[in-house]
């Protein structure tokens, strides 16, 4: 039995263009995603394996396929969610009033953010994500689908750079791109995400 399942889009293939073609959409999710998803459940199965042969050797490969497999579900399954047809304009609450704390104003924020998504090299993500440590908001680029797990910082916002979610409509034009993603952002999707990381941090 698999232990991670592929999550159903919460809207249709075409919802989001054109900022995203419907083509796109259904690639992205449908064979990259699901893609990830199988390979997380493979990992797992090939961890197991190796444990009951005592093959400790293959662990440190495994690990961190598996790793990679599982941060790409886990990265993408955060991004469908922080995406709306809806979407756009600007948070409000206590999110509005953190990004102005945190990174001088939401125009700062923004303008960091674009930057990280746009100057990944190779492929990643950039993310906005609560930093557990200091208790603010940050912003990081993750490169592939690995975390960066020194801080232990919680995503709740994601860009995704890989060429795959935007190549057959952008090209290699990556900054369009992620300059009209920003007509998407599920803000209440993004805010619940701060509320619960918030909720959620440990004493340290």
């Amino acid at each position: 039995m698999a232990v991670y399942n592929l999550p159903d889009l919460p809207y249709d293939y075409g919802a989001l263009e054109p900022a995203m073609s419907g083509e796109i959409l259904e690639l992205h999710h449908d064979k990259h995603h699901a893609a990830y998803v199988k390979g997380a459940n493979d990992g797992l199965d090939r961890l197991a394996e190796a444990r009951d042969k005592g093959d400790y050797a293959t662990l440190v490969g495994l690990e961190k396929t598996f790793a990679f497999n599982l941060s790409g579900h886990v990265l993408h399954s955060i991004f469908w969610n922080n995406l709306s047809p809806d979407g756009g304009d600007r948070p409000d609450g206590e999110l509005a009033a953190a990004i102005d704390e945190h990174f001088g104003s939401f125009d700062g924020f923004a303008g960091q953010l674009s930057a990280a998504t746009k100057g990944v090299q190779g492929s990643g993500w950039g993310v906005l994500a609560w930093e557990p440590l200091s208790q603010r908001l940050i912003v990081e680029q993750v490169y592939d689908h690995h975390g960066n797990v020194g801080q232990g910082s919680t995503p709740i916002l994601v860009f995704d750079a890989w060429e795959h979610a935007y190549y057959l409509q952008y090209r290699n034009v990556r900054p369009d791109y992620v300059d009209r993603l920003w007509n998407l952002v599920n803000w209440t999707d993004v805010i619940s995400r701060f509320d619960a990381a918030r909720a959620a941090t440990p004493k340290i």
